[in-house]
């Protein structure tokens, strides 16, 4: 009787420890269950990156299609120029450029402001016919003209237009990737589109023509290819905001071509927009940026010419002549804007008009003075 329940003692011990046996292992492999689920886990946050990878690649095709788009929704904003009327159904004939004088403008207003260079469309008042990209042929009058800046704006009676987005030229950067559009050559060539990137900023450079020599200031410069025909388009980002007016191209060397900077014209263009007019106020100076100081004044010290522009010339009876301004002054500074280029100070006088007051921080050798006088108008 004692050994029956001695037997059952040690049954009941044994079964105990085989339960509890079964019950660790059963633990342990709920444990390595979890583990290897966590593992799955990671796994899927790796085909996560892939997928991610592939949608880099599908953004980048997306970035390409949306340039693509740009670029045909810009051309549509471009208009063809000639200072002769063509006989046919559009200024896009077999004829040469050099037959019509044919070059480019891009639509900056509904109402049919067109901005271009001054040597495509003749001086202010002057007459040009348009050509648009539907082919529609319209007389334009050029409303404003600036020989200097070769920069102009022709007016045609016109509503309802597509027109361009102005970009900010000056935060732009060197390497940054432009269009040029315009049209190069004739009929065949209409509306091209060039590449390339901004190659520098603030360039100037010595034109001669008819026995005289000019200097363009402050342009950009573009690798982009820019042929005769495309002068007075547009430069472009790949977002379409146009930051330039192309003009003209070196002709001793391959991807040298030049653009006007936008911003110069951008307060000309608002004052037409808002009252269909623009009285341009002046200084009476002729003034410099410090790269062409020595080809004016080899005498003048430029190492200390950090900021400011130079005063070539004083304009007899002039808004500044019969004022303390003296030629070779620098002027530092206009009513507290700091001037570094000449097209700082264009862009500033174009806001004003005629008979508002400035001052002038003026730099005369190791003097400093301030300035008063009165805008003229121009």
């Amino acid at each position: 009787m004692g050994r029956r329940k001695k037997n059952k003692s040690k049954k009941i011990i044994f079964v105990s420890v085989f339960l509890i046996f079964i019950w660790i292992f059963g633990f342990y492999l709920y444990t390595t269950y979890q583990n290897i689920e966590i593992n799955e886990s990671n796994y899927t946050a790796e085909r996560q990156l892939s997928t991610k990878t592939e949608q880099t690649v599908e953004n980048v095709e997306e970035n390409s299609t949306t340039v693509a788009d740009m670029l045909e929704e810009t051309t549509k904003k471009v208009v063809g120029i000639s200072k002769l009327k063509n006989t046919g159904s559009s200024i896009f004939s077999s004829s040469e450029e050099g037959t019509l004088g044919l070059g480019t403008g891009f639509i900056v207003t509904s109402d049919g402001y067109i901005v271009s260079n001054s040597h495509v469309t003749g001086e202010k008042y002057s007459k040009c016919y348009i050509t648009l990209e539907n082919g529609i042929n319209y007389e334009g009058t050029v409303a404003w003209s600036d020989t200097d800046l070769d920069l102009s704006i022709v007016k045609i009676n016109a509503k309802n237009l597509p027109y361009v987005e102005l970009g900010d030229s000056n935060s732009i950067r060197v390497g940054e990737t432009v269009y040029a559009i315009g049209n190069p050559i004739g009929f065949e060539f209409r509306r091209t589109v060039t590449s390339g990137i901004i190659s520098a900023k603030n360039r100037t450079i010595k034109i001669d023509e008819e026995d005289k020599s000019s200097y363009m200031t402050d342009l950009i410069q573009t690798d982009a290819t820019i042929n005769p025909g495309n002068s007075g388009g547009p430069l472009i980002y790949p977002n379409g905001e146009v930051i330039g007016i192309n003009t003209v191209k070196i002709s001793t060397a391959e991807g040298i071509g030049f653009a006007i900077p936008i911003n110069i014209i951008k307060p000309i263009i608002e004052s037409f927009k808002q009252t269909g007019t623009f009285e341009e106020a002046t200084i009476g100076i002729y003034a410099y940026d410090k790269e062409v100081v020595p080809y004016l004044d080899s005498s003048y010290n430029v190492i200390d010419f950090n900021t400011g522009i130079y005063v070539a010339q004083i304009t007899p009876n002039g808004p500044a002549d019969n004022t303390e301004l003296e030629e070779a002054d620098i002027i530092t500074s206009i009513d507290g804007k700091q001037l570094n280029t000449m097209n700082d100070l264009r862009e500033y006088i174009y806001t004003k008009k005629p008979n508002d007051e400035v001052t002038l921080q003026v730099k005369r050798g190791k003097l400093t003075k301030e300035i008063k006088l009165v805008l003229g108008k121009k």
